[in-house]
């Protein structure tokens, strides 16, 4: 079986998340890869390959491409107002701020524009963050022209991940949406309809949102129940 990864996902060296107000060590962290990664080249079975570049087009055709210009420089423009290691939001956009009002407008100042596009407080932006979750698409789509190619099957080795990302915000440890992106490239280029099925514990909010009001990707997902478990507001 080909296997694409890419140490690019080192760059995402998240140390710290918030999670019920208390700071604390990451869950999602550059050893999980790591140690898949590891296990995989010891089995014969699997030949790794390196992920090509595909550009942000396949990513602007799911993601608001505001989204993206955001998190290209978010890391940055927080440094030019204080320097801090991870980025987090403070405020948030909640519908019932603007309830019966017009939709907000992006704001100006960068601590403001992270809780625009940001949903939560346990998926922090670091120097890196946008590179690897750029790579993390690449390494999805390099996955996908393998089995178009011809193989039979194929894995993409993506961190970080992505099924919590919606079309217009990250969270959930999550930036932009890699099996949408994939999805969504693999329908529109063959006209062949897609079944994305989600395995993961939590639900996968982000690629239920993307593809809910189209019929050529279906989303079927096997979740733990959102009254207990993450992202609560959605999945049931």
């Amino acid at each position: 079986m080909k296997v694409v990864s890419t140490p690019a996902h080192l760059l995402h060296d998240n140390a710290i998340e918030v999670e019920w107000g208390i700071p604390q060590g990451h869950w999602e962290a550059p050893v999980r890869a790591e140690v898949i990664a590891s296990a995989l080249r010891a089995d014969p079975a699997f030949d790794f390959i390196d992920p090509t570049d595909h550009g942000r087009s396949p990513i602007d055709a799911v993601h608001d491409p505001r989204l993206l210009d955001f998190l290209s420089t978010a890391w940055a423009d927080f440094q030019s107002v204080r320097h801090q290691r991870e980025v987090f939001p403070d405020s948030f956009l909640h519908p019932a701020l603007r309830e019966d009002m017009s939709p907000a407008p992006e704001p100006h100042e960068i601590h403001a524009k992270l809780g625009y596009w940001c949903f939560e407080s346990m998926t922090p932006l670091v120097e890196g963050t946008y590179a690897a979750a750029r790579a993390a698409v690449d390494v999805a789509l390099t996955a996908a022209d393998t089995v178009l190619g011809g193989e039979r099957v194929a894995y993409g080795l993506c961190r970080p991940p992505g099924h919590h990302a919606p079309r217009a915000a990250y969270g959930g440890y999550c930036y932009f949406n890699n099996a949408a992106v994939v999805a969504n490239a693999i329908a529109s280029s063959t006209g062949t309809k897609v079944t994305v099925l989600d395995v993961d514990y939590h639900h996968g909010n982000g690629t239920q949102q993307i593809f809910y009001t189209r019929d050529d990707v279906q989303y079927v997902s096997i979740h733990g129940d959102p009254n207990r478990a993450y992202p609560y507001m959605i999945g049931f």
